[in-house]
This record gives structure tokens, C-alpha cells and sequence, in this order.
């Protein structure tokens, strides 16, 4: 067959590659591996690139070790993703094995979708097709499937670089004419989620538009899956209570029944954190104790300073959460996201300090009170907003999952650093407070 093919197959790809790739998706897999080996590597390589990803992953196993090499040095990561979530886990795993580290660690990395992603809900089974195949074309594909998987609600159309430029349902595509071109009867308006959407986003979007399935699509508008709208809205209430759960020491598996043995098992070791914490802060008072018994004043402001560093780091901790979920901090801007959520806590700080400053000399009639007030506040809300940022950063770092113990140890350091702050400015300040 490689002889035979040589002459007109190699100039064919040679000339039009995108449309000589999607004419194998005609052929069966067989015929395909034979005529991808029988091109020179690299521009099988390069012809394995346009195809769509579904099809590809079938080919992949039947690639001989030299072609397999050569296509898959010359795979796109996200492409490659897209390809490999096609495959069982454990044929995955056999081929991932074959890969340059490199490689294998970004194609891993784009398959481990948040667990409340769309990615994490999608199906990889679906039909799309070109947009320049005839409607009889793709009747006469979807009736050779049809005893391979259900009939879909929806085919999708992909324009030549495998981007999602339409859709097209069954009743629109048995009354359009045989000859025309999917390109002129899809629906162009086509509604698409991010495989990285947070999953309550997703159902907000897809609850106004009733769609029985929703496409998903990674960072390059690329089709990888479809989202059934009942599994959508079964897995949202699956996932709605898990992180509620985790901010306050639950675990995230817990249920209103689950055994009394499991909940303590998940309860009381977070409990005994948060205790280990209020006798840390409680041990930073008590370093202060005489300036509280000589004035007592003091005692009224702990809580304020405390309590708003809490808040101004929780809104920076929630901001911080959302990015990681949805994997818009790459490793490279994490310090200029930690940065720039301290300058916001600082002027945070500078502004909410400057009202605590003025309340407090109104109510005690003491400007040197309000002085230590709103300076510890300063202090307070711009660590706020640095550990905000950087804790959920750190913790996924080293593989910690910062919803679960995130809230923990920032309420502890702005508890600290609040009562260490306002303590420590009193002491300064004492001579003027008494």
C-alpha cells in the first residue's frame, strides 16, 4: 500500500494538509494508520495535528514507535489534552508512559480539571463534523454510529483549525438540502462554556438558554466535550455544600446521616487546629496584659481591629480561591497577584483606618486612641490582604487543598497580627491614653 500511495498521497498532503487530514476521517482507522505510515514522519506528524480529537485517540495505539514519537513531538499540549481525554484511564496511562516528561506533565496537568469544573462533568462522546461536509454526508455518519451510542440531540460543527463554530440539531439537519454544506444550515449563535467554568456559572448560563446538552471547550475555543443538562444539575447539587463544608472543618464527603464514627473522624481534627490557634492568639494578649488591666479601654477595640482584618482577608482569600479553581493564576504571576492584593489591602487599610480613627476619638474624646485604633487597622488589613492571597497560593503548592485549611490559618494570622499590632501601638502610646 505505501508504494501505491506514495505518489499522489505525499503530494496531496503536501498541497492542501488540512483537507487531505480531514479526508481520513472517511476511512476507517485501519486505512488511515496505513496511509499516516506511509508518509514521510514528519508530515504524518503534522497531518495527525488537524485531526479531530476523538478520531485521533483511536489512532494512537496502532501508531508504529517511530511515528508514534514523531507525532506526538509535535503535539500541542492543549491539542494533546484534548486528544488524550478520549481514552480509557488506563490507555492513557500506557501512552502517557511513552511521552517526554515535559510533555506528559502539561497534557496531565490540563486533564486534571477542578473537581467543580465543567471539565470535570463533561462527556468525551459526541458527533461533530467539518463545516464543509454536506448534510448527506453527515446524515449517512451519523446512521453508521448509530449502533455505536445513542442518537444525540446535537451535532456540532468545527471550522479547520478544530474550533467550534456551530451547531446543528437532528430536526434542522433531516429538513436541510442533501447537498448543502453544514456551513450554511448550522446555528452559528452556538452557546459554549470553558472546560475550566466553574460549575454554578455553567448552570447559571446554560438555566436561561434550556439546552439539553452544553459543548465544552478548552482556552483555544477547541471542542473537547458535551455537558447532559440533567448530569449538570445532579452534579452542582452534588458539589453546592462541599466547600460550605470544608471553610468550617466539615469534610467535603460528610452527609446529614453519614456515621457518628466518620463525621468525628472528619470533624475533630480541625477542631483541634482551630483550638491550637485561639490559645496562639490568646498567648499574643496575654503578653499584653498589664497595659489592658492599667487600660481597660483596650479590651473594647481587640475585637474591631481582629474582626475587620478577618473580613478584608476573606474577600481577598475568596477572589484568590475563584482564580486557582479556574486556573487563572499561572505560576509565573502568583507574586503579582499577591502583590496587588496587598497594595489592596493597604489602601483598604489606609482608608477604613482613618474611620476607626475618627469614630474612636468621638466616642472617647482621646485623638491618641484613635491614632493606635486605626494604625493597627492599617497594619492589619494590608496583612489581610497579602495572606489572603498568598495561603491559598502556598497550600496548592505543596498539595494542600486550600479550601480546607486556608480559612484556618488566616483567620489565625490576622487575629495575631491584629492584636499584636494594636497592642503593640498602645504600648507606644501608653503615656498619651491614660
Amino acid at each position: 500500500m505505501q508504494a501505491t500511495l506514495l505518489p499522489f498521497a505525499e503530494k496531496y498532503f503536501e498541497r492542501d494538509l488540512v483537507s487531505a487530514a480531514h479526508s481520513l476521517e472517511s476511512m476507517s482507522e485501519f486505512q488511515t494508520v496505513a496511509v499516516l505510515k506511509a508518509l514521510p514522519p514528519q508530515l504524518a506528524a503534522t497531518a495527525f495535528a488537524h485531526l479531530q480529537p476523538h478520531y485521533a485517540a483511536g489512532l494512537l495505539k496502532d501508531l508504529t514507535p517511530g511515528l508514534f514519537e514523531e507525532v506526538v513531538s509535535h503535539l500541542d499540549p492543549l491539542h494533546g489534552s484534548a486528544i488524550f481525554a478520549h481514552l480509557s484511564p488506563e490507555v492513557r496511562e500506557q501512552v502517557l508512559a511513552k511521552l517526554p516528561k515535559k510533555i506528559k506533565d502539561q497534557i496531565r496537568e490540563l486533564l486534571t480539571f477542578p473537581a467543580n469544573s465543567a471539565g470535570r462533568m463533561m462527556n468525551t462522546s459526541f458527533i461533530a463534523f467539518w463545516d464543509d461536509l454536506t448534510v448527506e454526508a453527515a446524515v449517512q455518519k451519523i446512521r453508521s454510529l448509530a449502533h455505536k451510542k445513542d442518537t444525540p440531540f446535537y451535532a456540532y460543527v468545527m471550522d479547520k483549525q478544530n474550533h467550534l463554530v456551530g451547531v446543528i440539531n437532528m430536526r434542522d439537519l433531516l429538513l436541510a438540502e442533501s447537498h448543502s454544506l453544514l456551513a450554511e444550515v448550522m446555528r452559528k449563535d452556538v452557546f459554549a462554556v470553558n472546560a475550566f467554568m466553574d460549575r454554578e456559572e455553567v448552570v447559571r448560563l446554560s438555566g436561561k438558554r434550556r439546552f439539553f446538552a452544553v459543548p465544552v471547550v478548552d482556552p483555544q475555543k477547541r471542542l473537547i466535550g458535551v455537558i447532559d443538562a440533567g448530569h449538570l444539575m445532579h452534579g452542582v447539587q452534588e458539589d453546592a455544600t462541599e466547600d460550605f463544608q470544608k471553610m468550617f472543618g466539615a469534610g467535603g464527603d460528610e452527609r446529614v446521616f453519614s456515621p457518628v464514627g466518620f463525621s468525628l473522624r472528619k470533624r475533630l481534627p480541625w477542631l483541634h487546629v482551630n483550638l491550637a490557634t485561639a490559645f496562639l492568639a490568646a498567648f499574643v494578649v496575654g503578653l499584653f496584659q498589664n497595659i489592658i488591666a492599667k487600660i481597660t479601654i483596650l479590651a473594647v477595640f481587640l475585637p474591631v481591629v481582629a474582626g475587620q482584618g478577618g473580613n478584608a482577608g476573606a474577600q481577598s482569600l475568596a477572589v484568590v480561591m475563584r482564580g486557582l479553581v479556574l486556573r487563572e493564576i499561572p505560576f509565573h504571576r502568583a507574586w503579582q497577584l499577591i502583590l496587588r492584593e496587598f497594595w489592596i489591602g493597604t489602601v483598604n487599610g489606609v482608608v477604613i483606618g482613618i474611620v476607626t480613627a475618627g469614630v474612636t476619638w468621638a466616642w472617647q474624646g482621646n485623638p491618641f486612641l484613635g491614632i493606635v485604633v486605626g494604625s493597627a487597622m492599617l497594619v492589619n488589613l494590608a496583612i489581610a490582604g497579602f495572606s489572603g492571597a498568598a495561603i491559598p497560593v502556598a497550600m496548592k503548592a505543596i498539595g494542600l487543598d486550600p479550601a480546607q485549611c486556608s480559612n484556618i490559618i488566616l483567620t489565625t494570622i490576622t487575629d495575631v497580627m491584629g492584636f499584636l499590632a494594636f497592642l503593640g501601638f498602645a504600648t507606644l502610646f501608653q503615656g498619651y491614653l491614660v
